[in-house]
């Protein structure tokens, strides 16, 4: 799955949703979760995780072509942490134990 229309497809497959439908609900969805985050508002997902706003302080950083310090500005950048169900979904357990 790589892209929206291919996220669009599964809604509408999974959920028995004309592609209209679910790409009105796919919408929504990503319009409420920026909006809530452009707020500074915490959205959590359950099954997925949390999405939140993380400050970046201003910087010096250096241009890798000239070697020329410059000035990076403060910015505000988006940030998912994985919850607990896709933790595991993606690392099952084996055999009951965990690995060193």
């Amino acid at each position: 799955m790589a892209g929206k229309s291919e996220i669009v497809e599964a809604i509408a497959n999974d959920a028995g949703l004309s592609k209209k439908d679910a790409t009105a609900a796919f919408e929504a969805f990503v319009n409420t979760v920026a909006g809530a985050l452009k707020k500074g508002d915490r959205v959590a997902v359950p099954g997925l995780g949390i999405f939140s706003v993380a400050e970046r302080k201003a910087r010096t950083g250096i241009n890798p072509q000239t070697k020329e310090k410059i000035k990076i500005k403060a910015a505000k950048a988006a940030r998912f942490k994985a919850g607990k169900d896709l933790k595991d979904l993606l690392n099952p357990r084996r055999g009951g134990k965990k690995s060193d």
